[in-house]
């Protein structure tokens, strides 16, 4: 498939990406408790098999949980192809979409400095990698990668060229006093770069989840959202077509994944690259499902829950960090009554009004079309 230019494309808005990043954060923002208190509540075992997908994985293997963060990178990678292709086509100056590029990037390095507590607690012992600055960064190179192609298959090499390296890197050098191919939290070679290179304290004291390796292994993942992006945005409307070229994406990526997991573990904590693959395939497939559904066949009665989380999904993100105590307060202001007295149940009550309380703020910003954009 080619990229250049195509009067038939479509400009609309993919209105189930905004629905399928709201489906994503609503699971961070209160969702994945609410599943895990109500399996304690009720102690139902279908719904306990559902709560332990609920939290990450100790190190290697996959749940639902580590899911999240690969989604909304493949996510915000769909986007490029409408943010950035589409203002090229219509003559905007590369200079200037690189400025904005940017800017966006540096942003979201300062607000995760913020979330990892830089006015709390000071820069002396401050951890410089984080999730929104992963995000800023991966997304970053990776506009700048379809930025400067126009053809698919280019982009295909450096997506095949990033996930190379970083499986030469992970399986090939030595690591100082443990050799190549370690996959622990100490002898790895993500956990030697980040103790070599990455500045600041590290999440995991000898390893960082979103240290270096891990910014160029979020950055294949952000490239392979832009493909599917790139598929969804050439022709002239929403097509089952589209959806077939997702869901074979999704089931060839979960195929290769699974294959190389059984002798390159699938790791979250150090982006392998058969975990690249699983999420990224996963995405393709749920993608697929949430583009049928709501761009090709238009049932949209159920969306507008999620949309008004995903149109501000960065505002919620901060804003669970920043007002957590605060959230679960409201909450047990108006609902203590109904909950002191339900015992487990109680904190169900609690946590179904802490998320109302979210989703009404951010109704609040949606109505006055007040919108965090970075």
């Amino acid at each position: 498939m080619n990229a250049e230019h195509n009067p038939n494309r479509i400009n609309e808005r993919l209105v189930s990406l905004d629905t399928l990043r709201g489906f994503d954060m609503l699971w961070i923002t209160g969702g994945g408790t609410l599943v895990v208190f109500l399996a304690k509540a009720t102690e139902w075992g279908w719904l306990n098999v559902i709560a332990e997908q609920m939290e990450h994985v100790p190190w290697a293997g996959f749940h639902f949980y580590d899911l999240i963060f690969p989604l909304f990178m493949f996510i915000s990678g769909v986007a490029i192809p409408y943010a950035i292709t589409g203002k090229l086509e219509k003559g905007t100056p590369k200079r200037e979409l690189v400025n904005k590029i940017t800017k966006r990037m540096l942003t979201l390095v300062i607000f995760g400095l913020l979330y990892n507590g830089a006015f709390e607690n000071g820069f002396s012992d401050l951890r410089y990698a984080s999730v929104l600055g992963q995000i800023g960064l991966a997304y970053f190179f990776a506009a700048l990668i379809v930025m400067n192609t126009k053809q698919v298959r280019t982009r295909l090499f450096w997506l095949g060229g990033i996930l190379l390296g970083i499986a030469l890197l992970q399986l090939a050098v030595p690591v100082p006093g443990f050799g190549a191919g370690e996959m622990t939290k100490v002898g790895s070679i993500n956990s030697w770069i980040d103790q070599h290179f990455l500045p600041g304290k590290l999440y995991g004291g000898t390893f960082d989840p979103e240290g270096l390796l891990c910014i160029v292994s979020a950055t294949a993942v952000t490239l392979m959202g832009s493909l599917a992006g790139t598929i969804l945005r050439d022709g002239k409307a929403a097509s089952t077509r589209k959806t077939g070229f997702l869901v074979i994406s999704g089931v060839a990526l979960v195929v290769v994944a699974l294959l190389l997991s059984t002798f390159y573990p699938i790791i979250k904590a150090m982006w392998t690259v058969p975990f690249d693959l699983l999420t990224a395939g996963v995405s393709f497939l749920l993608l697929s499902v949430f583009y049928y559904i709501i761009d090709v066949k238009k049932w949209r009665g159920w969306i507008f829950f999620f949309q008004v989380i995903g149109l501000n999904s960065i505002t919620i993100y901060l804003f669970v960090r920043i007002f957590s105590n605060g959230i679960l307060g409201v909450s047990k202001f108006f609902l203590g009554w109904l909950a002191n007295p339900a015992g487990d149940f109680g904190m169900v009550i609690l946590t179904i009004g802490g998320i109302a309380f979210e989703w009404a703020f951010l109704y609040f910003l949606y109505k006055r079309k007040i919108f965090l954009k970075v």
